[in-house]
């Protein structure tokens, strides 16, 4: 299936799961770069899902049949991630009793992903800018050049662009990491995909432990709705593999979920929220539109912040824990006009 016809699927996209403005971005990205040799810096906090980013551009590419070789650059010690990048030949040093191929040979013709890239060592940083400039290197202890058919994907959840500004990563490397920046952003900022992301994996879950699928109790959505997710996608799978395995009734209420959680359903909605008519949104027999009815309420929200503000738009997303791109995103999806008079916003 091409990845326009995915694109299409209301959700996902290749596994990745979403339908949120700025998830849409990073689908139509995706679709623009994949079939390119361009190298690809991917941003984003932890759990965010960088790694599935880099897979699908991978598999979405004229390389798709060759290998993908992943590198987690922090979880390898630093005296050992040259031989294991480039390879070693016999005797390069104590211990090394055979020649040995590395990730870029491994990933001949293929794609090469080196995650957490910000904490490459320095003297390691230099090794790999000569790659990417000559596509070309030599194994640990070897003297013969090695020529490379490989694409590079790289990816950190620092701010890389801060650690070039302060010396810490250079500055010539990060120009030829950086051509095409892809940015990850935080479940946080992307609330309405999060029932989306709960009904996935509980389906998900329940098929590999071929159980029925459980729901939640309108307090239990209310807490998975409200919270922070500091561990973005990843913290969400994990929680409900972990009440697939643990629960065994029907309906996941709030006593289930961890404690970090309980106090979130006791928590006073702000005034004049629409959290309240929410909970006690009642589903006509004929069903309804979810997506419409939350589009709706966050149409709302968003026109009632920027009442409250003065149209002022870093403070509006900064009340709606926003960042001010996405807001933007948001209000040129809904036809909110960028520029409307503050007089002309209804009274929320």
């Amino acid at each position: 299936m091409s990845a326009k016809k995915l694109s299409r699927k209301k959700y996902t996209f290749k596994g990745l799961i979403g339908n949120s403005p700025s998830m849409k971005i990073v689908y139509e990205l995706i679709e623009k770069i994949a079939d390119t040799e361009s190298t690809i810096l991917i941003t984003g906090e932890s759990g965010t899902g960088k790694e599935l980013v880099a897979k699908t551009i991978h598999y979405s590419s004229s390389r798709s049949q060759e290998p993908f070789v992943p590198v987690n650059c922090a979880a390898i010690p630093k005296d050992l991630l040259e031989s294991e990048l480039f390879g070693h030949e016999k005797g390069a040093f104590t211990g090394a009793l055979n020649a040995r191929i590395g990730r870029f040979e491994l990933a001949h013709r293929g794609t090469l992903f080196l995650d957490e890239i910000a904490e490459l060592d320095p003297s390691l940083q230099v090794k790999l800018l000569r790659v990417l400039q000559e596509r070309e290197f030599e194994r640990v202890g070897g003297v013969k050049t090695i020529k490379m058919d490989v694409r590079i994907l790289v990816a950190t959840n620092k701010d890389i662009e801060r650690a070039t500004r302060e010396g810490k990563f250079r500055e010539d490397l990060y120009y030829r990491l950086n051509v095409i920046p892809l940015n990850l952003p935080p479940l946080r900022e992307r609330t309405e995909d999060i029932l989306v992301l709960v009904n996935y994996f509980v389906r998900e879950f329940a098929d590999k432990r071929k159980k029925e699928p459980f729901t939640f109790s309108t307090e239990a959505i209310q807490c998975l709705t409200r919270y922070q997710w500091p561990g973005n996608v990843r913290e969400l799978e994990n929680l409900i593999e972990r009440l697939t395995i643990l629960v065994t009734k029907d309906a996941v209420t709030t006593s289930d979920l961890p404690e970090k959680f309980h106090q979130l359903s006791d928590a006073r909605p702000p005034e004049n929220s629409h959290a309240g008519p929410l909970m006690d949104f009642e589903i006509p027999e004929h069903g309804i539109n979810i997506n419409s009815v939350v589009e709706n309420m966050e149409r709302n929200l968003i026109l009632k912040a920027l009442k409250k503000t003065g149209g002022v738009k870093n403070r509006a997303a900064k009340m709606l824990g926003l960042n001010r791109t996405t807001l933007i995103e948001k209000m040129k999806k809904m036809r909110i006009a960028l520029q409307q008079s503050v007089t002309d916003l209804p009274n929320y």
